[in-house]
């Protein structure tokens, strides 16, 4: 079912375990756990090229699985959602009833930070941004054929510079049409009651939607007796920013995006739709707007204003009050070069 914490022969290795392949003879030594799942293990390890992740299972279908998927991930020009597959091996490993063998391999290891605690950082701006990315990258996988499965918090990491959201474990990611091998219930349409855990498009787009929802609420509220879409729907009624996206939400939850790249559009439109905030921006323009009106007003007028504005305002507040224009005007330029630049990355 979901991920667990199943005794298992090649769970909680210390720190300076050295695994060596059996075929390759690549030497491994293991730093850290980075994470584990019902198919196995994800240790951080230190090798002659540097730092990779490790993933090792005593289910060697699963990893033979998860490899095939690596491998036809990278096949896919310009994908880059999961990892990179580095290695692939088995490992002996002797113990008191004699040799065990294990299956793993080894992928890129992708350095950032969590997803939830990079938007808690830079604000909620960034929620909306890293989602449309996500959503981009799913759209190249369902046209692949494969459906991610266990889509969580968990299992996405934001890389900085600039920033981009990257999947980290692929154990979850199955083939469209077949049942999902891998869910973490509060992000799962089958515990909420909403849907089947069939793998299609309409599995992942939901678990994106709880995403979305557990960026404001970290601690995971548990279903009640009212039915999953009426919970949800008071709950994102209760956030200002999820309310705003309500109506993609919803859609989303309901199973009625046929495609990522709908969902993204659903987006988009909500965020386009921002209203003008009362900041020194939206009065630079309003300024621009009325100079605008002057310089159309007849010439009689602009005279008599002229003389007006000489005689009640001093020569140096002027000139102040034109420099500091100035500077906002430059200054907005700025903030929408650079939104215009993680829109570019988006797209």
């Amino acid at each position: 079912m979901m991920n667990n914490t199943l005794k298992n022969p090649v769970g909680n290795l210390p720190q300076g375990t050295t695994i060596i392949g059996k075929w390759h003879k690549e030497r491994y030594t293991i730093v850290r756990t980075l994470g584990y799942g019902a198919t196995g293990y994800v240790y951080l390890t230190r090798s002659s090229k540097g730092l990779a992740a490790l993933k090792i299972s005593e289910n060697s279908m699963s990893i033979t699985s998860e490899v095939n998927v690596l491998r036809h991930f990278s096949k896919v020009q310009g994908f880059s959602l999961g990892p990179s597959l580095l290695d692939v091996d088995d490992w002996e490993r002797q113990n008191l009833g004699g040799k065990q063998t294990f299956s793993f391999y080894v992928m890129e290891f992708l350095e950032g930070e969590p997803l939830f605690s990079f938007v808690q950082k830079r604000g909620m701006e960034w929620a909306g941004i890293l989602i449309l990315q996500l959503l981009t990258d799913l759209e190249t996988l369902h046209r692949e054929g494969w459906v991610f499965g266990d889509l969580k918090p968990d299992n996405l990491i934001v890389m900085a510079t600039p920033p981009k959201v990257r999947l980290v474990d692929v154990g979850g990611t199955t083939q469209h049409g077949r049942a999902i091998k891998e869910f973490t219930e509060f992000f799962d349409r089958g515990y909420w009651g909403l849907g089947s855990r069939k793998a299609e498009a309409t599995y992942d787009l939901f678990a994106v939607a709880m995403i979305m929802i557990h960026i404001c609420y970290p601690k995971q509220f548990q279903k009640n007796g009212e039915g999953g879409e009426k919970q949800l729907g008071e709950q994102i009624d209760k956030n200002a920013w999820l309310k705003r996206y309500k109506v993609v939400l919803m859609r989303a939850l309901a199973g009625e995006y046929s495609s990522a790249q709908e969902m993204k559009s659903g987006m988009l439109s909500v965020m386009s739709q921002r209203k003008p905030s009362a900041s020194p921006k939206a009065s630079v323009q309003q300024t621009v707007n009325n100079k605008a009106k002057q310089r159309t007003a007849p010439s009689s007028s602009r005279t008599a204003r002229r003389s007006a504005s000489t005689q009640s305002q001093p020569v140096p507040q002027k000139a102040t009050s034109k420099g500091w224009m100035e500077t906002a005007v430059l200054l907005s330029v700025i903030l929408f070069a650079y939104f215009f630049y993680l829109y570019g990355q988006i797209m």
